[in-house]
């Protein structure tokens, strides 16, 4: 295996970005609109907003995405940052790509002062709960959530 690379995006990487995205959502079996993923990422590259997005790369192959959105807590002065997605192409799994995104995103989160890094999986989602077991702590919280239309 090849080293893996942690890039954040950038304007010229929405091509490579795009198929990663889609097959996230194939694997959770949602179809998010176009406009909504072209706004998402107009998010990710205007400096205002607080959602950031990176992109594991092995050799000139993107294997895997990360999307995060820093955030106020009322439990803490610091900000919290809230690993929204997190995917791996099927063929790279299980090489460390997970893992190192993860990372990036606990070193941006230490850089930026926030005093939290939190995520959601399915509970389904076995495989990724091993590795998320041995790098965070689980909450004994359960969501709830109410679709505003």
């Amino acid at each position: 295996m090849q080293s893996i690379e942690i890039i954040a995006i950038n304007d010229n990487n929405f091509d490579i970005w795009l198929p990663l995205w889609k097959s996230y959502q194939q694997f959770y079996e949602v179809d998010i609109p176009e406009a909504v993923t072209l706004n998402t990422w107009a998010r990710f590259l205007d400096p205002m907003e607080p959602m950031f997005a990176a992109l594991a790369m092995v050799g000139e192959q993107a294997s895997g995405l990360v999307h995060s959105i820093y955030h106020r807590s009322a439990w803490a002065l610091s900000d919290h940052c809230y690993l929204q997605d997190l995917f791996v192409a099927d063929c790279a799994r299980g090489n460390g790509i997970g893992r190192a995104l993860i990372e990036h995103v606990y070193a941006d989160a230490r850089r930026r002062g926030a005093s939290r890094v939190h995520w959601l999986t399915h509970e389904s989602n076995h495989n990724a709960m091993k590795l998320y077991d041995r790098i965070a702590d689980r909450s004994s919280f359960i969501q709830y959530r109410k679709l505003i239309v």
